[in-house]
């Protein structure tokens, strides 16, 4: 059964394949339109590129898809079946050839139809996008953050949380799940005709990051890193407009979205943006404890899984650990909007076999390498050889040149296999360097247009990884997928200085023995020649662009002087001259 998940938001548009219960594809459209949190447009309405990409992987046709899940985003207003004055504005709109993009879910309330299907030309819909033989399936957002952080916990019973910054009219839902089965606690389409509750502290972060002079929805990862060197002094006054109820809700007094927003203003215009940053970073910790730790009492569960945009905040993700009754934490990798299409999928996978053939099929998730290998095609290589200077090729040569380059100061780019879904450069589109000075941090800041405030994350061999970091049963999955901060042993911070925020934390990637990829080689050669297990890994990007997703992208950065080597297609290449 080929079931494709769809996202077509207006950011983190993307895609998914599944055959059966096994993923086997998902890219997100920013990696292929080069631009950071691509959505949809009016003029191309599905994540397309996404799609066909998704299904090259697969080796799947549109005519063999036999599903597609869709989340309740944007649609051409001609797909909807609409009331008589409806239809008519619809008639207007496309003979002045606007097609005019509306979201489902406010159609949806529009028209009263608690279902989505029922107000939507499936069928006409799909023949348009050559899906013959397939039916259409509509998700619940928050629904599709969280069933896969379950699915993929390895958990058996655990509270399935989900916060962000608003989908499907909330912010936060909460479910017990065991076995397979799920107890909905708040958050579900129960909410989808009710007032929607000004509430949200993923949008009172985004206002805050746009309030200290970033850009929401993109930078709210600068203000974790930037609350370390501030002080809370105004995280109180923030949490007086807040409140969690005896549920576990949180709850607010702002009347409209518009108010919040100019709270958050006023409150960041008073303050430095450091002690701006650690007063919302205080804030949410604080109240997104408080709902979690009610959560955890009243159902009596021990494990988390999260998903939504939220828990990209890593410093978050490790105090709800700590400091709840939680006693371990998963945080499905693909946290935000883009991670949608997976969820969906889960979810119609649910509904379909039932949630006895659906437990039997979940799995503790190992890997995220879930776009193409473009390397598959050798002239990626050949033009690599005209352009620039082959230095290795065979392993052992490329993994010992590597490891000398890094104990010189180098920075290395490594473009291998396939490319990563989600916000994380896990090794294959990643810049390595040595952790042993901090002024890495500086050159690299400056050859990457970086802040200087934003620290780079390590990688560990799994094996030693409890020796350098508070690593453990209860976080060890989740700093799989560099998820979690935690911190860095006392003995080792004057160490590998390099990865180590002011707060004497990191974000740390573990890395298993198998699969050895050339990735672990270097490592392990890393390792047994300087005795440190540890070397910085940041993404393999330019700051506000996607993460690198071809091979001519990483020869282009190669060309820029952003490394200084580049490790492609199991070859070690460097600039000419």
């Amino acid at each position: 059964m080929n079931i494709l998940g769809v996202h077509n938001g207006g950011h983190d548009a993307s895609a998914c394949l599944f055959k059966d219960f096994k993923l086997v594809a998902a890219v997100s459209l920013e990696r292929l339109k080069r631009v950071k949190s691509a959505g949809v447009s009016a003029l191309q309405p599905m994540p397309t590129a996404a799609i066909d990409e998704c299904l090259l992987i697969g080796g799947v046709t549109r005519r063999e898809v036999d599903v597609v899940c869709c989340s309740r985003a944007f649609f051409e207003y001609q797909n909807y079946i609409l009331t008589h004055r409806r239809a008519a504005s619809q008639l207007l709109y496309r003979l002045r050839g606007k097609p005019r993009l509306q979201l489902m879910d406010s159609m949806m309330r529009k028209e009263g139809a608690p279902d989505g299907a029922a107000i939507f030309r499936g069928a006409e819909f799909l023949r348009r996008e050559g899906f013959d033989k397939a039916e259409i399936y509509f998700y619940n957002h928050h629904l599709a953050h969280g069933i896969p952080a379950y699915f993929y916990s390895g958990f058996d019973e655990a509270l399935v949380h989900t916060a962000d910054g608003a989908g499907d009219r909330v912010s936060y839902s909460a479910r017990l799940a065991r076995k397979g089965r799920f107890e909905l606690l708040f958050g579900g389409d129960e909410e989808f005709f009710k007032w929607q509750e000004v509430n949200s502290l993923g949008l009172l972060y985004a206002y805050f990051t746009r309030a200290i002079g970033f850009t929401p929805n993109r930078h709210e990862g600068k203000l974790v890193g930037l609350a370390a060197f501030g002080k809370p002094v105004a995280a109180d006054r923030i949490m007086s407009f807040f409140k969690v109820d005896e549920t576990g809700r949180i709850r607010s007094d702002f009347a409209h979205y518009r108010d919040m927003a100019a709270t958050a203003k006023s409150i960041a215009s008073e303050l430095t943006r450091e002690d701006a940053a650690a007063s919302i970073q205080h804030a949410l910790e604080t109240l997104m404890r408080q709902s979690i730790s009610i959560l955890l009492d009243k159902t009596g569960a021990k494990k988390l899984a999260c998903g939504g945009g939220v828990y990209a905040n890593v410093r978050l993700n490790r105090l709800l650990l700590e400091d709840t009754p939680a006693d371990r934490i998963f945080i499905f990798p693909p946290m935000g909007d883009d991670g949608l299409p997976i969820g969906g999928c889960l979810d119609y996978l649910h509904h379909r076999f039932g949630f006895e053939e659906w437990d039997r099929n979940r799995h503790p998730l190992q890997s995220v390498l879930l776009g193409r290998d473009p390397q598959s095609h050798p002239e990626a290589l050949a033009r690599a050889s005209q352009n620039t200077r082959l230095l290795a090729e065979k392993e052992s040569e490329v993994v010992g040149a590597v490891v000398e380059a890094l104990i010189a100061g180098k920075a290395v780019g490594i473009h291998e296999g396939r490319m990563e879904f989600g916000p994380r450069a896990l090794g294959a589109r990643s810049i390595i360097a040595s952790p042993v000075r901090r002024d890495i941090n500086e050159s690299l800041n400056a050859r990457l247009a970086r802040s200087d405030f934003m620290p780079f994350a390590p990688v560990v061999l799994a094996e030693r990884a409890a020796e350098v970091f508070g690593i453990h049963s209860g976080n060890a999955h989740a700093a799989h997928f560099m998820t979690i901060t935690c911190d860095v042993k006392p003995e080792w911070r004057d160490r590998i200085p390099a990865v180590v925020h002011v707060d004497g934390s990191a974000r740390p990637q573990i890395l298993e023995p198998e699969p050895r990829t050339l990735y672990r080689r270097i490592l392990e050669a890393w390792n047994a020649k300087t005795g440190n297990p540890v070397l910085v890994n940041t993404s393999f990007n330019v700051h506000e662009e996607p993460i690198i997703d071809s091979a001519e992208q990483a020869l282009a950065a190669l060309a820029g002087n952003r490394v200084d080597l580049l490790v492609l297609g199991g070859r070690l290449f460097g600039r000419d001259g």
